[in-house]
Formats: structure tokens, sequence, C-alpha cells
């Protein structure tokens, strides 16, 4: 029996990709080269030292850790510099209405991000008390595909994994919640998301009886 909902934060919440892709990009265009939007999708539900480990291979460029971690520190200034303007406009689609019923009925909830600032965009859309705990990227020492961000939370929350439902709209949140023994709920493209138990395109209409149904079915 699912008794608990652990959600990714970006792409299934709010979309801070084309954020993520901003900063990144300005980043790279100092280092003298470019990265498209279609390389921007391999960063999704990555760490921000794994992503910068990235873009420097790309790049074919080789740094010191020293200067790795100011590259980061300032990529993540620009970043903040532009998620600080969001608002409860950014929620993307179906996400307050599915929380509305979430919330009727009694189902614990915990945010399983990489995202170091996780609390921050929560505090800026109005959702921070939207979840009983929050598992972000100073919690945790492993990125997804590891489990550790999603199995932490439902320890927090006092469950167990079996009794967890991942929802996820990258490749690497999908295995993180399956090696965790969690059923996993893509958001996004079935041809992409092809380990999830099951996938819906975003939150629209979705109602959580027929979920459960569906998911204890899969």
């Amino acid at each position: 029996m699912i008794k608990a909902f652990l959600f990714d934060l970006d792409g299934v919440i709010v979309d801070t990709a084309i954020y993520h892709y901003q900063a990144w990009k300005q980043m790279a265009n100092g280092l003298g080269y470019d990265i498209s939007e279609e390389f921007n999708e391999k960063l999704k539900g990555v760490s921000r030292m794994e992503s910068l480990d990235i873009i420097l291979a790309h790049g074919g460029v080789e740094l010191s850790e020293e200067e790795k971690l100011s590259l980061a520190t300032q990529k993540n200034e620009n970043y903040l510099n532009l998620v600080s303007k969001m608002s409860p406009a950014d929620i993307l689609p179906g996400v307050t209405d599915f929380f509305a019923q979430v919330k009727q009925a009694h189902i614990k909830t915990a945010l399983g991000s990489v995202s170091k600032n996780a609390k921050l965009i929560l505090e800026s859309i109005g959702m921070l008390n939207d979840f009983d705990s929050i598992i972000d990227g100073n919690k945790i020492a492993k990125g997804k595909p590891d489990p550790e961000v999603f199995l932490n939370g439902a320890q927090e929350l006092g469950v167990s994994p079996e009794e967890c439902l991942v929802f996820e709209d990258a490749v690497a949140g999908v295995e993180a919640g399956k090696k965790g023994g969690m059923k996993v709920v893509g958001i996004g493209k079935k041809e992409v998301l092809t380990e999830a138990d099951i996938v819906f395109e975003n939150l629209v209409g979705v109602d959580i009886d027929d979920l459960l149904a569906k998911v204890n079915l899969a």
C-alpha cells in the first residue's frame, strides 16, 4: 500500500531547466564555447558538480578543483538571480490541484531533489509547506541515479521504500527510484521514461485513486 509520495522538483513541480541552461550557457560562453538546449538535456537530474564536469568535458577544458568550485559558485549565483524572480505562476499545470487531492487523502509527501536551492524555489512559488520532508542537495552525498535522495525521504517520513511512489521527469531520477525499490510515475514522454511504472505528460487531470489503482497493477 502506498503511504507516501516523493517528488522531484525540476520538471515535476516547476520547470527551472531554462534557468539552469541560461546560467550554464553563460559559463560555457565565458570559457569560449557554447552548449545547446539539446545538450542541456544530459544535465537533467544531475548534480551541480557532475553537470560542470560534463560541460567541461564537452568543451575539452581541464581545470583544477579550485577553479571548478569557483565556476560552479558563479553559475549558481547567476541561476539564483534568475529563480529569485519565480512566483506561484511558475508552478507547472496540474500540480496545485493534484496537491489538493494529496492533502485530502492524507498522503505523506517529501521532496527528493539534488538541487541545493530547492527550499528557495519552494518558498518563491509558495509551496514550502506542502512537503512533510525536504531532501535536497544539502542532505545527500550522492546524486541520482543513486537512490540516496529517495531513501532518505522515505526514512524521514517513517515509511518503507515499498510504500513510496516517486514522481520523476528524468531518466536518472526514474532509475534512482527503481533502485530504491519504489514504484515510479514518469512525468514526460513514454518513449523516454521507459523504466517508469506509469507515465503522464503532466499532472493535469490525474486522479489519485485512479493513479494508485494503475500503479498497483503495474
